[in-house]
């Protein structure tokens, strides 16, 4: 039986030619990122794990993180999908558009109390939906409070508040 020898020169070369590996593989998979997101929506870390490891690249939740820092890039109003830096548009109907989206992805329930509008989202969603809401600018809204899984839009008076309820509930049918 031969034993492995090792010496300082084999070494060298393993450690060389696994650094030559790493810059490749990190390019190969920051670019099919880069595709990922121009192709679809992808508001999560998870997302683009999982859309990476078809890909064919498994990676690390700390890997995708500075994969995006990276690449710079940026949660997209309204759905909060990920995209390059400098790519929004902020044409009012592309932003309603984008509050559209948004609803009909996060929006699980929608309740009104006066003149407060409560909309329940899955987790994580909630301050997407919010910033689609305010970047919309729709007419009543006076602003947004966003948690977890809550978005409170508060309206200027009872009517405006049950104008938003049907309208966002029409967005989430969609």
């Amino acid at each position: 039986m031969q034993k492995n020898r090792y010496t300082p020169q084999s070494c060298g070369k393993q450690r060389e030619s696994m650094h030559n590996v790493g810059p490749q593989m990190k390019a190969r998979r920051q670019s099919l990122i880069l595709d990922l997101i121009d192709r679809e929506p992808l508001s999560s870390q998870e997302q683009l794990r999982r859309r990476l490891l078809k890909g064919g690249f498994e990676a690390t939740q700390a890997t995708i993180s500075r994969d995006i820092k990276d690449l710079g890039l940026v949660k997209r109003s309204g759905d909060g999908a990920y995209q390059r830096p400098g790519t929004e548009s902020s044409s009012p109907a592309t932003l309603l558009g984008a509050l559209e989206h948004a609803a009909a992805e996060f929006v699980r329930r929608i309740d009104r109390v006066q003149q407060l509008v409560v909309v329940r989202t899955g987790g994580g969603q909630a301050q997407a939906l919010a910033l689609a809401i305010d970047r919309a600018r729709l007419d009543g809204a006076v602003g947004t409070i966003a948690g977890d899984d809550t978005v409170l839009v508060i309206a200027s008076n009872g009517r405006r508040a049950a104008s938003l309820v049907r309208r966002l509930e029409a967005y989430a049918r969609r």
